[in-house]
């Protein structure tokens, strides 16, 4: 009846909302999303139409356009009420980790593990994104399981702030598993905000097994900058960007580095390469503050600092006033 009712009315955006739910409803994607899209088309802010939408598509194994969706209906208020809370921010995060955000969805599970959970599907799901698999747990083949099971243990253990639980947790999988790439640097991405010492030594270890690990690599440099050795993490960039020139994340890295180092024209330089890509970096933007009072231009240095405070303020959602 709702089919036949817009059909007669396709400007009826109540019809095409309750249409789309009811198809969700009964596993009908395809015609639950397209009836979703007349709907956003009648109400474009409508944020749980969004975020169901977002559902559809990832039904459908669309994974970028059910991520974007997903995260627009979040920002939009469609996680406000408690239950679709909880589905959409596990559901963002499986996404993130499939379509190669690892970092980002182990983010999305640090907001969304909040009680305590005997779910072995999170577990798995957390233990894909910390050993960065684009899959879903449903994709995972049986016999790996167990590995990427007692990963998201000891990640859920830390995520839920046992660090004592974790640390015992990833040593065991350590001995365990002591050749898979990245154990030791999902646990160095953890420890990274409180130790960045400790999250330094896993990354040696990280490194050992996989010597070429860019992520790893960019990690050690931030954990040695966070620790004020620059010329350590200068290191590790340069053997970043050697594997993968033009890397941005490694470019940034060499630049507040040189800066550090005194060779402060040559940082200014990989910054500036940065900034033309990049003109709301808020790191790249501190490391100028530095190079041009290292330069005795202290007018410079002045206005990157205020672009600093302001930068700072549009990522804390704080006005400018």
């Amino acid at each position: 009846m709702y089919r036949q009712a817009v059909a007669l009315n396709g400007g009826w955006s109540d019809g095409w909302w309750y249409l789309g739910l009811l198809q969700y409803a009964t596993d009908s994607y395809v015609p639950a999303r397209d009836a979703l899209t007349h709907f956003i088309q009648l109400s474009p802010n409508a944020g749980p139409a969004i975020a169901l939408r977002g559902l559809c598509e990832f039904e459908l194994g669309e994974y970028p356009s059910a991520l974007q969706d997903v995260e627009r209906g979040i920002a939009a208020g469609a996680a406000n009420d408690p239950h679709n809370q909880e589905i959409l921010l596990y559901h963002e995060a499986l996404l993130r980790a499939r379509t190669g955000d690892f970092e980002g969805a182990i983010d999305a599970y640090e907001r969304f593990v909040k009680t305590e959970s005997t779910n072995p599907e999170l577990f798995v799901a957390i233990g894909l994104a910390g050993l960065q698999k684009p899959l879903l747990p449903s994709d995972l083949p049986a016999d790996q399981v167990p590995l990427f099971k007692q990963t998201g243990q000891a990640g859920y253990a830390y995520l839920q702030g046992d660090q004592s639980a974790a640390e015992q947790a990833f040593e065991k999988l350590f001995q365990r598993y002591p050749t898979t790439p990245n154990l030791h640097y999902f646990y160095a991405y953890l420890l990274l905000a409180v130790d960045p010492a400790a999250a330094s030594a896993q990354l040696r270890d990280e490194l050992q097994v996989a010597p070429t690990n860019e992520a790893a690599l960019l990690l050690a440099g931030w954990a040695d900058m966070l620790q004020s050795k620059y010329k350590e993490g200068l290191t590790y960039a340069r053997r970043a960007l050697e594997i993968h020139p033009g890397m941005p994340m490694a470019e940034l890295e060499m630049g507040r580095c040189l800066v550090e180092t005194g060779e402060v024209r040559q940082g200014i330089q990989y910054l500036d390469k940065i900034d033309a890509v990049q003109p709301n970096n808020l790191e790249v933007h501190l490391a100028y503050v530095v190079a041009y009072e290292a330069e005795n231009r202290p007018a410079d240095a002045r206005r990157e600092r205020l672009l600093c405070l302001k930068l700072a303020r549009q990522e804390v959602g704080v006005g400018s006033q």
